[in-house]
């Protein structure tokens, strides 16, 4: 099954980005477990410098921006 994590302080951006993963992988139809991360330390340990960031199986994949559905869906096309 596909993890994919959204990280992020709780921020409009971080609940859009959140609002994107869920629209894309219900579009898609697949099964995927979807995480909020909220806790700073976890947020710095995976790398990540720019909230919100989306990581598909620990690969850090968007950064510093809000990735739209469509972007989100050919990610978890590949």
């Amino acid at each position: 099954m596909t993890k994919i994590e959204i990280l992020g302080t709780g921020c409009a951006k971080c609940k859009r980005l959140f609002d994107n993963v869920q629209a894309a992988v219900k579009e898609l139809g697949i099964a995927a477990e979807v995480v909020k991360v909220e806790d700073l330390d976890a947020i710095v340990e995976a790398g990540v410098m720019l909230t919100p960031a989306l990581l598909i199986n620990g690969e850090v994949v968007a950064e510093g921006r809000v990735a739209d559905v469509n972007e989100i869906k050919n990610l978890l096309k590949e």
